[in-house]
């Protein structure tokens, strides 16, 4: 029997960020270097498939430092952690490696410069997020308030409007954080914000791929973890395009064939911290069930690479 024709439109960029390469390749080279088993404090990146490789390599994932014994490595996750966690670590003299994304530590950065300035902070952000945790854990508690919709931004009081920033998570929807900040500069004409926006350029440049694929497209499929701010925002930037149908799935398992009734043409993208071995394990899926012709999406090429910690970095460790 014949396959039905369909067309697969893949986003570029997509799948694994610099951040996210990082922070796996820390894993993998503390494993290397000190041998196993090495600790990590939460989820290193949001996707069980890297988590479980990590497993399988010699990493055991826990919630905090209390399950660390003394005398093993502890890494600290991509999303960032508060203050009082390598606190902790030094205090117990821990030996510690911190993978938080450089451009989430930028924000830290940036938290830490209002409140020396004396400014109030607004964090927008989704409450209980990981990186927003660690954000909020830079700085006393009270001193950051997070605001997750334009609602909140316009209801928020504050004590001075002539001294008020604000800072962003990294993984929002561009699109809404513009609302909410357009919200914010009504209210506070006076409000200082980051020089550079601190929605980092890897969510920014997969939420404008997933905008041109939904143009050639019906329905789009973003594979990511449920748990990931990147991946969700990527559906709802697909449904607001246009398409008819987005979702997210974990593998290709999860595809919700019913969707594809009388469908010509399906987009594909990933979330950041989904690898490229899932996207073509959801190809593969496709190619099982239809006569595909694959088609690579336009975008920009990414080849931004941040620094391993110092101790990862000499001739032991390459």
């Amino acid at each position: 029997m014949a396959k039905t024709p369909l067309t697969l439109v893949l986003a570029n960029p997509r799948g694994f960020c610099a951040g996210v390469e990082r922070a796996i390749e820390i894993v993998e080279r503390a494993l290397t270097k000190y041998g196993p088993p090495v600790y990590v404090r939460h989820e290193i990146v949001h996707n069980r498939f890297v988590v479980e490789s990590l497993k399988a390599k010699g990493a055991i994932f826990v919630d905090e430092l209390d399950a660390v014994p003394d005398d093993r490595p502890v890494i600290f996750s991509a999303h960032g952690v508060p203050k009082r966690v390598p606190a902790e670590a030094q205090r117990r003299e821990l030996f510690f490696l911190d993978a938080t994304c450089p451009l989430v530590s930028k924000v830290h950065r940036e938290a830490e410069r209002h409140h020396r300035a004396k400014r109030e902070i607004l964090l927008i952000g989704h409450r209980g997020h990981p990186e927003v945790i660690g954000t909020m854990g830079q700085l006393p508690e009270g001193t950051i308030h997070l605001i997750e919709t334009t609602e909140e931004a316009e209801q928020v009081e504050v004590a001075d409007p002539q001294r008020l920033a604000y800072v962003t998570q990294t993984t929002l929807s561009v699109d809404d954080t513009a609302a909410i900040v357009a919200v914010l500069e009504r209210r506070f004409p006076d409000i200082v914000g980051p020089a550079k926006q601190d929605i980092c350029y890897a969510t920014t440049n997969r939420q404008e791929a997933v905008k041109r694929i939904a143009e050639q497209v019906e329905v789009v499929l973003v594979v990511g973890a449920p748990n990931s701010s990147n991946s969700k925002r990527l559906v709802e930037v697909a449904q607001r395009a246009g398409c008819r149908h987005a979702t997210l799935v974990e593998r290709a398992g999860d595809i919700p064939w019913e969707a594809f009734g009388g469908v010509a043409a399906v987009g594909l993208t990933a979330g950041a911290s989904a690898p490229e071995t899932l996207v073509e394990e959801v190809i593969e899926a496709f190619h099982e069930r239809f006569d595909v012709t694959v088609i690579d999406g336009d975008g920009p090429r990414e080849n931004i690479h941040f620094k391993l910690p110092r101790p990862l970095m000499d001739s032991d460790a390459a």
